[in-house]
């Protein structure tokens, strides 16, 4: 199926209205017209009226990063989502079916609790990317050895069985150390308050190679969607696609973890609304998600820093108030196609 060319044009306009909107609203909001002449005079010595020194810093060192890193991440979080719930046939499959956000949590804990030391706000990305692996090896290494092969229903069932396992840990190791429970809580919900350039710069190169790879498995995800039996005859090496597409999709969205914290069901609302306009092609709905992705959490990141101000809400209950009644209407609608 050929996407017509307006869905390409919306998924841009989408994305630019986005950035304009975030980077011009906030508790203090900036003109866009000396916002663009700003950003002309930063670029080079033309330009109109630019903006004032406060100003100037609220832009470049707090609102762009802040734009940016939410566009990264939402495009990593949409694109892995889709690509998972082709490599599995389940359209309720997301980024954190593996026990990625059960291995973040568990990482992230434990450098809340126990390291206590000035730089731990360097050692939490680090933390959580770990944990997110680590949680994803074991999933595979506990499906192959129920199997013999990464079939779909033993990875589902060895993710839930390690997340369920991962989450006891960090359950426990909450309880015995209930003063950090704020902060623990702070990161489980999401944040994108504290980003700045060197988050966008730690998680670009993932984002990168891992959605680069996850767009040239397009085709593969197409043909695999006929059923694992058909695509081998067909020539597809279907153990092989779903071990690439898994480990970066997991890659991607472990760095993205990392530094935003867990941040819900935009690997489901994405991907599964642009199937229900535009097909289910993943040749077209992989670079779609990767659009439209970036544009939601930009917007979902601008009312959570809005909603409420001069307070802010954790961008995870944004993304969770939209996302859990979508993930009721998914599960209702596609009761045939589970499984």
């Amino acid at each position: 199926m050929r996407v017509s060319r307006l869905w390409w044009a919306a998924a841009g306009v989408s994305l630019v209205v986005a950035v304009l909107l975030g980077v011009a609203l906030g508790p203090a909001s900036l003109r866009l017209g000396a916002i663009l002449a700003d950003v002309l005079q930063t670029v080079s010595p033309a330009g109109g009226e630019a903006l004032g020194d406060t100003q100037h810093a609220i832009l470049w060192q707090l609102r762009i990063p802040r734009v940016v890193l939410a566009g990264l991440v939402g495009a990593m979080l949409a694109i892995a989502g889709a690509s998972y719930q082709g490599v599995f046939r389940n359209p309720l499959a997301d980024p954190y079916l593996l026990g990625v956000a059960a291995g973040a949590g568990l990482g992230a804990t434990i450098v809340i609790v126990f390291g206590r030391l000035d730089g731990v706000s360097l050692l939490l990305p680090a933390a959580a990317f770990f944990g997110a692996l680590g949680a994803v090896v074991l999933t595979y290494l506990l499906g192959f050895s129920v199997s013999g092969t990464s079939t779909t229903a033993t990875l589902i069932v060895a993710g839930v069985a390690i997340a369920a396992f991962f989450t006891a840990i960090q359950t426990f190791i909450q309880q015995r150390n209930a003063e950090a429970l704020r902060q623990i809580y702070t990161w489980i919900l999401g944040r994108l308050g504290t980003s700045g350039w060197d988050e966008v710069l730690l998680v670009l190169p993932y984002v990168v190679v891992s959605s680069t790879v996850l767009l040239i498995y397009g085709r593969s995800l197409d043909v695999m969607s006929v059923g694992d039996a058909e695509a081998r005859v067909l020539g597809i090496r279907v153990s092989r696609v779903r071990l690439v597409v898994v480990i970066f999709a997991t890659l991607g969205t472990a760095a993205a973890v990392a530094v935003t914290g867990l941040v819900a069901f935009v690997g489901i609302i994405v991907p599964h609304t642009i199937r229900l306009l535009v097909g289910s092609a993943y040749r077209s709905l992989l670079p779609l998600s990767l659009l439209f992705g970036a544009s939601f959490l930009i917007v979902a990141d601008l009312l959570a820093r809005t909603l409420v101000a001069p307070a802010e809400l954790p961008i995870g209950v944004i993304t969770a108030f939209v996302g859990a009644p979508f993930f009721a209407v998914v599960l209702r609608t596609s009761r045939g196609s589970i499984g």
